[in-house]
């Protein structure tokens, strides 16, 4: 059984950073991060491999978020920066079920998942 906690949400100004934090208990593989507006599906947001040398982005954050992992804290981070209103939303993070997964952006790659942490990002 893995537990997933997400941290580091909050109400920011469009332009300004978060850094979210999903911490981990029981082994891990790849992880990810996905969000989801109130009404909408949920979406990828970015993933990183099990050894942190391969990572995925969805075009909406490629060059603004970058995620992260520290394996020895069981932790893994997503720095967010240059915010955008339309980032507002609640963020998940989830855990694969091996180590890099053949579609990153696919729910199904992934077994557990957490409780997520709200962002909101005002104009």
């Amino acid at each position: 059984q893995v537990q997933l906690v997400e941290s580091g949400g909050g109400l920011v100004q469009a332009g300004e950073s978060l850094r979210l934090s999903c911490a981990a208990s029981g082994r891990t593989f790849a992880m990810a991060w996905f969000r989801q507006a109130p009404g909408k599906e949920r979406e990828f947001v970015a993933a990183i491999s099990w050894s942190g040398g391969t990572t995925a982005y969805a075009d909406s954050v490629k060059g603004r978020f970058t995620i992260s992992r520290d394996n020895a804290k069981n932790t893994v981070y997503l720095q967010m920066n240059s915010l955008k209103p339309e980032d507002t939303e609640l963020y998940y993070c989830a855990k694969s079920y091996s180590l890099w997964p053949a579609r990153p952006s696919d729910l199904k790659q992934y077994d557990y998942w957490g409780q997520g942490t709200q962002v909101n990002v005002s104009s």
